[in-house]
Parts: structure tokens; C-alpha cells; sequence
């Protein structure tokens, strides 16, 4: 430390002499007792020993908060898990290709407890081209699907796809996922989407992590791919 008078000994320059002297305050014991700091629980004064407890006890508390955090999440994930997996054999469990769509937003409304759910795909075989899911599906909309590398969350701001729902007013908040035959991420054609909503403005926030949509979103393209031209 510098004991120049134009210089003046700064805090930094005290701490730094102590986090490089160890044998400070063996030298100088009586300075643990005697030293007292405030404490941030009522503004009592307390001894360095107390503080130091403290502030061990609060980052404890800190990291016991941090692993419930962690348990919390990994329930969530496992239970959304075992949705994605029930509705997935839902689908394997279709018989008639024609019930496919049909049975696709029903258990995904079934089992994710999602207010309202509507899919459209375009491109698909002759067989299936005047069935309700593949009618009433514009240019833009196909181009916004394709655009789309990951499922959109948020709010719908006149969004074409929230009038294919019932009821298009009670959709506060909308999550809108691509099919497309290669992955999620890949820019490129998409054969159809699907359009999850809910009253609640919360449900499907921007932000949202996607990971459980996009294996939804690439779970239905294959099971969809039944309805497009071989």
C-alpha cells in the first residue's frame, strides 16, 4: 500500500493488502472480536464472525432455492414427457388415414390440455384434397409457415392461421408450429401447421422455450406424411 500524502490509502488498497497478508489477523486476533459490522436483518451491529455466518446461511439458502428450482423443472419436463409420449401412441394407434388429422388435434387437446387446437396441411393426395383440414389455406399462409425455423409463441396480431380456430377472439395467446418433412430448425417448404391457443395470455408467451413443440411439431409431420402423394 502507498503511504504517499498525495496519494491517499483507498479501500481498495486496504482490501488488497488484507486478501495478500493471510497472517493478518492471526497477527492481530483481537480484531476479529472487536471488529463490528452491520447487519442487513434490523441494522444491529454484529461481530465479523456473525456477519460471516450470515452470509454463509444466505448463500446456502441461495443454492438450496437454485437446486428446488432444478427438481421443479425436471418434474415439469418429465411430466410434459410422458404427454408427448401418450399422445404420440395415440397416433401410432390410428388405423384409417382419413381419421389421422382428426385424432392428431384431439389428443393434443386431450392431453395438453390446450383450449383450442386447429391444423391445416396443403400439398397432400388427391384422395384427401377436399377434406376439411386441407381447404381454406392461402399463399401467405404457406409462405409464413415455411419462413418459420421454430414455433412461434406469442400473440396473434392478425395472424391468417388464428381464424382457422373455433373461435379466433378467445386466443390470447397462440403457439404456431411448421410441419415439414426435414428437421424443425431447416429453412424450407413446410406441408402444413399447426395453430395451438389459449384464453390464457400467459400459456404460450414470447420467449416460451420451444423444445417440447418441435418434437410435437416433428411427430405430427411424420405421422401426416401418410396424406401427401407417394
Amino acid at each position: 500500500m502507498s503511504n504517499n500524502p498525495m496519494n491517499p490509502i483507498t479501500e481498495d488498497d486496504i482490501a488488497n493488502y488484507l486478501a495478500n497478508s493471510p497472517g493478518f489477523f492471526e497477527r492481530h486476533a483481537e480484531l476479529l472480536a472487536s471488529v463490528l459490522l452491520t447487519s442487513p436483518h434490523g441494522n444491529r451491529a454484529v461481530s465479523l464472525q456473525e456477519r460471516q455466518a450470515e452470509m454463509l446461511r444466505e448463500k446456502i439458502k441461495a443454492f438450496e432455492h437454485r437446486v428446488m428450482d432444478m427438481v421443479r423443472h425436471g418434474n415439469e419436463n418429465m411430466v410434459i414427457s410422458d404427454r408427448v409420449h401418450r399422445w404420440a401412441k395415440s397416433l401410432l394407434l390410428v388405423q384409417s388415414t382419413r381419421a389421422l388429422p382428426a385424432t392428431l388435434v384431439s389428443e393434443l387437446q386431450t392431453h395438453f390440455m390446450v383450449p383450442q387446437v386447429a391444423l391445416k396441411v396443403w400439398d397432400v393426395d388427391a384422395r384427401y384434397a377436399q377434406d376439411p383440414y386441407a381447404q381454406g389455406v392461402s399463399e401467405d399462409a404457406r409462405t409464413f409457415a415455411a419462413s418459420l425455423t421454430q414455433p412461434y409463441c406469442g400473440v396473434h396480431s392478425g395472424i391468417e392461421a388464428v381464424r382457422w380456430l373455433d373461435d379466433p377472439n378467445a386466443a390470447m395467446s397462440i403457439a404456431l408450429v411448421p410441419l415439414r418433412s426435414g428437421p424443425m430448425s431447416a429453412a424450407g417448404p413446410a406441408f402444413g401447421m399447426l395453430v395451438l391457443a389459449s384464453p390464457d395470455p400467459q400459456r404460450f408467451q414470447s420467449g416460451l422455450a420451444t423444445d417440447f413443440l418441435e418434437r410435437i411439431a416433428e411427430l405430427a409431420a411424420a405421422a401426416l406424411t401418410r396424406l401427401r402423394p407417394r
